[in-house]
This record gives structure tokens, sequence and C-alpha cells, in this order.
């Protein structure tokens, strides 16, 4: 009987800088014993050790030169953490407005977003507009880890000060689970094991708040969405049953589906029945968000990569008019008219810019009118026409089939991360001809 497998909560670090992320994520890594030897014995060797002798963690993610040498992170560093209840995927995100852009792609596959506050100076700019962006990206789960406690003396006053500002604006943002913890990174305490120095704080260890967070119900599993990345025809003349094989290949992007269930392929509007679902370890009787596997249709329809299988119920938007909002992460301004290429799931279409409507004042999270460009890493609302229809769900609905990205052609460079709109029933003209 094989074992149950370990579950994979993917989370980000976030912060202004010299907030402690990569401190952080180092203690993580050294207190749960997730190091190799290696990686032990060139801490201590590193040139960078801190007076008294004490190893520096950020080196353990602060992996580019500049980074070392400016005491900023600038890339987004992944590491891998495992404990006995649980593996992690951890992206360490820059914390410096200039490096906005990385933030949101580090933090846009988490489950959940951990925000450093420098117990000293409280919520700051970069706070709230970390925080925003969690919520933008519709990240779950959210944790205020208040670092440095150790330098304001462990006071449960300042903690508490530092709560109610949060409180101030938390529900502008709906964000649903949201958890504080006072830690020192540095040294340890409330990290991996409970710290002596916060009597008053009954909560769990940052570590145990992590193994612990529910994250099954995340997925969204109301309506197939499998996105065709592949058309599988192994051709095999040897093996009678791959001779005639046709299956879909992708990640299931919502939803389940299960043998005998009734699919449509979109655009086309062509239905189907499902014949057999296959993984590499063989058939399954149903699977769901987001398993990768590959599905053989009763009729050999018409389906190609970008296409989309869908379920007869909670059907998606398709449309080649998109609205949403996006961060512009290019340092050539976005204007109005610009063409590129639309990614969105396993499809690439072209597209044209046609208006900018609102930028996000992060101040105060209102839209503001947009003043005819949007500059790097502003975040705005914006509308689009593109050369085929896509399928889409609100952003809110299904972060994955929500999500796009914009690219420029020419150089071929992402130049900016978007979240679509929920769809109207006016971008579902082309369902009227389908008999469903």
């Amino acid at each position: 009987m094989s074992a149950h497998p370990v579950e994979i909560l993917r989370f980000n670090t976030c912060g202004s800088v010299d907030d402690g992320k990569s401190t952080l994520i180092g203690r993580l890594l050294y207190d749960s014993k997730s190091l190799m030897e290696d990686q032990l014995e060139a801490l201590e060797r590193s040139a960078d050790l801190t007076g008294g002798g004490q190893i520096n963690l950020a080196n353990l993610t602060d992996g580019l030169r500049a980074e070392r040498e400016q005491g900023i992170t600038i890339d987004v560093a992944y590491r891998y953490v495992a404990t006995p209840l649980r593996k992690f995927i951890v992206a360490d995100t820059p914390g410096h407005v200039q490096y906005t852009r990385n933030m949101v792609t580090g933090a846009s596959t988490a489950n959940l977003s951990i925000v450093l506050v420098d117990a000293r100076l409280g919520v700051i700019e970069q706070s709230r507009r970390h925080t925003y962006i969690a919520s933008l990206l519709r990240i779950p789960h959210l944790v205020i880890a208040v670092n440095k406690m150790d330098l304001v003396g462990w006071s449960r006053e300042r903690f508490q000060e530092i709560r109610d500002e949060f409180e101030k604006f938390l529900p502008l943002l709906d964000i649903k689970d949201v958890k504080f913890i006072p830690i020192s990174a540095l040294n340890g305490d409330n990290v991996v094991t409970p710290s002596a120095h916060t009597p008053w704080y009954e909560g769990p260890t940052l570590l145990g708040h992590l193994e612990s967070v529910h994250i099954a119900s995340d997925w969204n599993l109301q309506g197939l969405r499998f996105p065709v990345q592949w058309v599988n025809r192994p051709n095999n003349p040897r093996d009678p049953k791959l001779h005639d094989f046709r299956g879909l290949s992708g990640q299931i992007a919502g939803g389940f589906v299960r043998v005998g269930q009734r699919v449509m392929a979109l655009p086309s509007g062509m239905k189907s029945t499902v014949e057999e679902i296959w993984t590499y370890d063989g058939s399954l009787p149903e699977a769901f968000c987001p398993q990768s596997v590959t599905i053989r249709l009763k009729d050999n329809i018409d389906i190609s990569r970008g296409d989309m299988l869908v379920g007869l119920e909670h059907l998606p938007g398709m449309s080649t008019d998109l609205h949403g909002k996006v961060c512009w992460m290019n340092p050539r301004p976005l204007v109005a008219g610009r063409k590129y290429l639309l990614k969105h799931t396993t499809q690439t279409v072209q597209a044209v810019v046609t208006s900018l409507e609102s930028r996000i004042n992060i101040h105060t999270y209102d839209a503001e009118p947009a003043p005819g460009e949007l500059a790097m890493n502003d975040i705005g609302t914006i509308r689009i026409k593109t050369a085929k229809p896509v399928i889409f769900d609100g952003y809110g609905t299904n972060r994955l089939t929500g999500a796009f990205i914009l690219i420029e052609a020419g150089s071929n460079l992402t130049v900016a991360a978007g979240m679509l709109h929920v769809p109207t029933e006016a971008v579902r003209p082309e369902y009227n001809d389908f008999a469903i």
C-alpha cells in the first residue's frame, strides 16, 4: 500500500529592503535541517561571516554577486524545504520598489505570501504595496511576520500597533486568511521553534503555521478546464494499443474529469466523451486540478494545442475583447495602440492594447484615471483585442485560466503580467450556436 503523497506548499517572502527576507528563508533552511553538508561547509568557510563568527544566513538565497555586495535581493531565488509533514517551494522576492515586477513573478504561483515588517519601522509604503499585490494575485493565505522584534525589546504593544495599522486597510483587500507572527529571523525566535521572549504570543511558529495551513481547497474544482498542451500520438506499430492512440496532454487547470464524462472542445464547440485518462503511472478513473494527464476522447474531434476541454456546466468566457489588470514590467511605458503577443494557458495569440482605463494609486488602492501611459511597476486596468478568441475565467475565480502575460514580439521579452476580469454574458455570444 503506497503512502499518501506529501502536500506541496508554494510561498513567497516579500517586504521592504533589509526587512530580513533572505535571512528568514536561510533560517528556515538551517533550522529545519534542509541543507546539504557542502552548503553548511560553504557557509562556515564564507568570508561573509559577521562579527562573532555568526553565519550570514542570507547568503543561502542571495545568489547574485551584486545582491551580496548591495545587501539587497534583485532576482527571484527559489529554494526547497521539506519536513515530515509537507514540502515547500520558496520564492525569495525583491523588496525594492525598482523590482516590483520580480515580486509579481515570484508570487504568481504562491499559495501563501509572507510580508515581512521591520518592527522598528512599522507599516511603510512597501508593506502596503506588497500586501496589495498579494491581494491582486488572489494569494489565499497571508502571514504578516513582524521581524526584528528583539530590537524593540519584544514589545507586545509595538506588535499590536503594527497589527492595528494593517487591520485598518486589510478589509479593503478581501484577503480572508491573515496571520500575524512576531519573529526574529536572525536569532530564530518563533521561526522553527517557539520563543521564550514572547510569552504573550499564543499562536504557532512560522514553520508550524506553514505546515498546518489548509491549502487543499485553494484550487478551483468547479467546472473542468483542460488547456491542451500537446496532441499525443505515439504511432508505435509494435504496440497495438499505441498504434492508433490519440490523446490530449496537459495540466488540469480547474475542476475534475472522469471517464464517461461529456466534454466540449473550445473554441470549436464540438463535444465528445472521455474514454480514458492516463498518467505516467497508468490509467485513472478520474483526475482533478492541478494534475497533469493525457485524456483520450471517444471521438477524434478536431482539437490542437491552445484549445481547451471544458465541462458542460460552469462554462468559461470566450472572447476576443479582454478586460483586466496588468503590472507593467518594461522600462518602455505602455501606451494604447501597441501590439504584443498574449500568452494565456497554452495559447499564444496576437493582441493590441486598445485602451488604458485607470492606474492604481498604491497609497489609497483607488483606481485613478490613466495618465496616457503605464510606467514600469505601475499597476493599471486595460482593454485588449486579440486575433483569436481566448477561453478564460475571471482571475478571482481561477488563477490558472484568469492569468496572462504580454510579450514584446521583437525582443521576446515579457513586458506585463495580467489578471483578467470576470467574464460577462456579453463575452459568451458564441455559446448560442452550440447545442449543449
